[in-house]
């Protein structure tokens, strides 16, 4: 576990939270530290040139450290490179696998399998896919604690299943999915799996291969990195067997108006000029977490997480949601006071909060609310956050009595 002094030493690598500052919203977005603005700035400022197409030596540069931050990427969920695709994030994959492997391999009387803790961005793209196919939707519910019950999804899936898509972790709750259970559960039935990493890979190591899932998909944003770059990981022969998402300049082998031939995976599923600085910036960010160790960022977060939830649980007034044990995010309630008049008030005091459904609408009306509060923590976050958080809602209860 780290010590209490390291997030002290952490904090100045982000020069975006002045001192006194608690940013306690890192499940939605996470600062940014300097080698990975200092890595943006060089590639705009210094190195800048498309990839894949000039034959002067910058272009032939710069697409070599482009294919370097695939790499990287590939590395740091366990993958092969031929195995990442570039996205704006996760909602992009998302909605990549729904349109390209959904639509070629889905059809009306088949079925796919998600839970009541989904994000907005798991559940719309197949929404979606089910008014382009007649395809049903599952949802599998929670067990008392917030975890998705699998004993209950073991009980709903049939062969009609095709597909399974959870969240490794949620974004609201913070509990963590049983993966290789769950992979196990979907291809006992033949069904793929889709995993949704956002909020999992900036906190615990992950190894796609290990897990055995047919998807992986997370953002740069939440990793540290910038946004409007992601990586959707999957398998080799899955990503050769699906067509194009979208159509342009880069995606192809060769163009006719007779007939049109696709590049092999990846490329066949990044059309247009890709997001060059952002995955630069992303092979910054994930040499930055694996400077640090994804294993000692998991022990630091879960350290803070049990230090807020005993000092909330203390509150007779505070009601908190969610595991124990939950990944880096505590999501609370305060009775008699809305969420975004605890999160203005927090603001008075400089501690910054989340406060809305999170984009979980259906876990809010499980929960019977119609928001939380959510403090979520990262690797700049230390105990003082902590405290800064707890002095701020006792303000929240003073105030409204």
């Amino acid at each position: 576990m780290l010590t209490e002094a390291r997030p002290l030493d952490l904090v100045a690598d982000f020069p975006a939270i002045p001192q006194g500052w608690a940013y306690l919203d890192t499940a939605a977005t996470s600062q940014k530290p300097k080698p990975v603005l200092d890595a943006i700035t060089r590639a705009y400022g210094e190195t800048y040139a498309t990839v894949h197409r000039g034959v002067y030596q910058r272009s032939a540069d710069m697409t070599l450290a482009y294919e370097a931050a695939r790499e990287a990427c590939a590395r740091f969920v366990g993958g092969r490179t031929d195995e990442i695709v570039f996205v704006r994030g996760a909602t992009e994959a998302i909605n990549l696998v729904a349109s390209s492997w959904g639509n070629a391999h889905l059809k009306a009387g088949d079925r796919i399998l998600l839970s009541q803790l989904e994000h907005h961005s798991n559940i719309v793209p197949w929404q979606l896919l089910r008014a382009r196919t007649g395809v049903e939707i599952d949802v599998c519910p929670l067990t008392v604690d917030g975890r998705i019950d699998l004993d209950a999804a073991e009980a709903m899936l049939t062969p009609a299943h095709k597909l399974v898509a959870l969240a490794h972790v949620s974004n609201v709750l913070g509990s963590v999915l049983d993966a290789p259970r769950a992979v196990a559960l979907a291809h006992a039935v033949g069904a793929k799996i889709l995993l949704d990493g956002c909020q999992a890979v900036p906190r615990m190591a992950v190894d796609v291969v290990a897990l055995g899932c047919d998807f992986y998909v997370f953002s740069g944003h939440k990793l540290y990195g910038p946004t409007g770059i992601g990586c959707l990981w999957s398998r080799a022969e899955i990503l050769d067997a699906m067509p194009p998402y979208q159509g342009g300049g880069s995606m192809i082998d060769r163009v006719s108006f007779v007939r049109t031939t696709w590049a092999p995976p990846p490329t066949r599923f990044e059309a247009g000029t890709p997001h060059i600085v952002g995955a630069l910036g992303l092979h910054a960010a994930i040499d930055y977490v694996e400077g640090i160790g994804l294993d000692a960022i998991h022990a630091h977060e879960t350290a803070l997480v049990r230090r807020t939830r005993d000092a909330l649980g203390a509150l007779n007034s505070v009601t908190l949601f969610g595991p124990e044990d939950s990944a880096g995010i505590v999501s609370f309630a305060v009775e008699g006071v809305h969420p975004h008049d605890v999160g203005t008030i927090l603001d008075e005091s400089r501690v910054a909060i989340r406060a809305g459904h999170h984009c979980a609408q259906p876990l809010m009306e499980m929960l019977g609310v119609p928001a939380t509060a959510r403090a979520s923590f990262g690797v700049y976050n230390g105990p003082t956050d902590v405290d800064a958080l707890v002095n701020g809602i006792e303000r929240v209860r003073r105030i409204f009595g």
